[in-house]
């Protein structure tokens, strides 16, 4: 029988990814120069962050901006983030967060300038793995200096044909595995 490992909160996590990764980007930048290195390490925590999410859907065993809203809970674990929800229905999702202590670790580490590679940017991807039809709009985010991030998830609306036609035979016509 295998062990189950423990879970860390995320931002203990990204805490002990970043003083890792934080010096071998650096070094990497150093021999390949900072904006090759810093796209390199865009696509590989896009990569993850979707694959995160596609696990995230698996887990919850949905793929619904409401399931997706129940999951925020693990990105506030230990007050790391504090949020102020606008507006949460089955087809919008939309928040500010108002206080981030992942902002705040990453400038204690000296990382201010990497914060936004490590882990903002995580988010357009981890929704894209959890359901390729939410859209995340953001504008603003205080790793990058503003007062808060503003984040609205929207899943569109289906089009007439695309529901009549999703009980048919050949397949899902949702565009996407398991549909929605």
């Amino acid at each position: 029988m295998a062990a189950e490992k423990p879970i860390l909160p995320l931002l203990d996590q990204r805490e002990l990814e970043a003083r890792i990764v934080g010096p071998l980007i650096r070094a990497f930048a150093a021999e390949i120069g900072e904006d090759r290195a810093l796209v390199i390490v865009r696509e590989v925590i896009a990569g993850l962050a979707r694959q995160s999410g596609a696990e995230l859907a698996q887990v919850l065993g949905e793929r619904t901006l409401d399931a997706f809203a129940r999951s925020l809970s693990r990105w506030r674990e230990n007050g790391a983030l504090e949020i102020e929800i606008l507006e949460q229905s089955p087809r919008q999702l939309s928040f500010n967060v108002t206080r981030c202590r992942y902002a705040e670790m990453y400038r204690a580490l000296g990382m201010a300038d990497l914060g936004s590679s490590l882990s903002c940017q995580r988010d357009f991807a981890l929704a894209e793995g959890f359901n390729s039809e939410i859209q995340l709009t953001r504008t603003q985010t205080i790793m990058g200096g503003a007062h808060f991030c503003d984040f609205r998830f929207q899943l569109p609306e289906q089009k007439e044909t695309e529901v009549e036609g999703a009980g048919e035979p050949g397949g899902d016509h949702s565009g996407q595995d398991g549909g929605i």
